[in-house]
């Protein structure tokens, strides 16, 4: 969780949005956590079907 709470507020520092609630923070390190799983898991999907089909 540690390194969710770290990308959601690097991703909040660099982009200059207003400094959310710890709730909100929790939140978005969630959301953050969970759309990275979902690309790396396509992103593994599609090299597999790929290198299935060779």
């Amino acid at each position: 969780m540690r390194l969710l709470l770290f990308l959601a507020r690097a991703f909040i520092q660099v982009f200059g949005i207003t400094q959310p609630t710890r709730e909100q923070e929790r939140r978005a390190a969630w959301f953050i956590g969970i759309l990275s799983f979902g690309i790396i898991a396509a992103v593994i999907t599609a090299f597999v079907s790929f290198a299935m089909h060779r």
